[in-house]
């Protein structure tokens, strides 16, 4: 670097005291409040946070009205934000912190670590902005910055990477302002030195940054080229019972999408038709046979890790009565009933069109 560790540290922090947004979390040291916004920022950007963040202080206010509710309630308020397991995440440890910690986060580092769904940043963003421990928060923002202004070419995801930016980040802490140099580092990353087109000549570490001196910014940082994203064939019944009630069944908690509710169905096996695939997957799922009438819709979606197409269907309950075998549980509900559950998108879509034509 071409300036001290103190140097960089005022830069960064005049620049934040400048031009920082005001965002609804920055105005409060309630470490619940910030608590809640640090796990809705991971992976998601602010403007879509910022109305989930409001209704969802809204209906729990404090830590114990979060703990009090049932996983329902929480996944309902948290629909469409996505990666659900952050919400289950925080109603976990809500009641944990009220079981083992009287109802108050930990404010140590060390021990928030601990608690579920916390990891080194999250821990690290409470610890500093709302109790002023000096310990780091690398999010991915941070390590894309410090990648740069060190001009760091291993590939960024590796563990041993990830230690020394965390280590770097240490160094540069300043101990009397903990938590806005963490947050400054992050507005840098999200405002200044985005993952393209880096507005270079708006940074305070213009100067310093070995990247900008060696004309590779944009290069870095390196990551590890992605793979093609597998795709899978998926069916979904919308089995309607004589009184005009359709069938809903919850994912086992530790399933993906874990809690939320969904139209039976699932992935197709080799050789498999249609028909067949839903007609296997609700009886493995429900112990129910039913008849598959007509298709309804098709849609498609990506998640992070592979892409679906979803085929759903309009079927009727031939035999059995519905039992919890490949779920957590299941309701008999009329299509206005449906808006009081949490579905994932595709899901919701369904209940869209279920809707309209009732």
């Amino acid at each position: 670097m071409t300036s001290s560790e103190s140097e960089l540290r005022q830069q960064l922090l005049s620049w934040y005291d400048a031009h920082r947004r005001d965002l609804p979390w920055r105005g409060t040291r309630d470490p619940y409040r910030i608590w809640v916004s640090e796990v809705m920022l991971q992976q998601t950007q602010v403007s879509t946070v910022i109305p989930y963040y409001d209704a969802f202080l809204r209906r729990f206010p404090k830590l114990p009205d979060l703990a009090a509710a049932s996983l329902d309630e929480v996944l309902k308020v948290w629909q469409g934000l996505g990666y659900y397991a952050r919400a289950r995440n925080l109603h976990a440890t809500a009641q944990r912190v009220m079981a083992e910690h009287g109802g108050c986060l930990p404010d140590r580092y060390a021990v928030l670590r601990r608690l579920p769904g916390l990891g080194d940043y999250t821990a690290g963003a409470i610890a500093s902005i709302a109790f002023g421990e000096c310990v780091p928060a690398v999010d991915a923002n941070a390590r894309r910055v410090l990648a740069r202004l060190l001009a760091i070419r291993e590939e960024i995801a590796q563990p041993a990477t990830l230690r020394y930016l965390r280590d770097r980040a240490s160094a540069l802490l300043p101990c009397d302002r903990p938590g806005d140099f963490n947050q400054a580092l992050m507005e840098l990353g999200a405002l200044i030195c985005t993952p393209k087109n880096p507005r270079c000549t708006d940074c305070p570490w213009q100067m310093s940054c070995q990247a900008y001196a060696q004309g590779i910014q944009e290069l870095l940082p390196l990551r590890r080229a992605r793979s093609a994203l597998p795709h899978f064939t998926v069916t979904a019944g919308v089995i309607w019972r004589p009184d005009g009630r359709v069938l809903i069944a919850q994912r086992k908690p530790d399933a993906m999408l874990g809690g939320l509710w969904e139209f039976p169905g699932g992935k197709c096996q080799n050789g498999e038709t249609l028909p067949e695939c839903l007609c296997r997957e609700v009886y493995e799922e429900l112990g129910i046979e039913v008849a598959v009438e007509r298709p309804l819709t098709t849609l498609r979606h990506g998640y992070t890790h592979f892409r679906i197409t979803l085929h759903v269907f309009v079927c009727r309950l031939v035999s059995g009565e519905p039992q919890a075998i490949g779920c957590a549980s299941w309701r008999w509900v009329t299509p206005q009933e449906l808006s009081d559950y949490a579905f994932p998108v595709t899901d919701r879509k369904v209940v869209k069109l279920l809707q309209e034509r009732s």
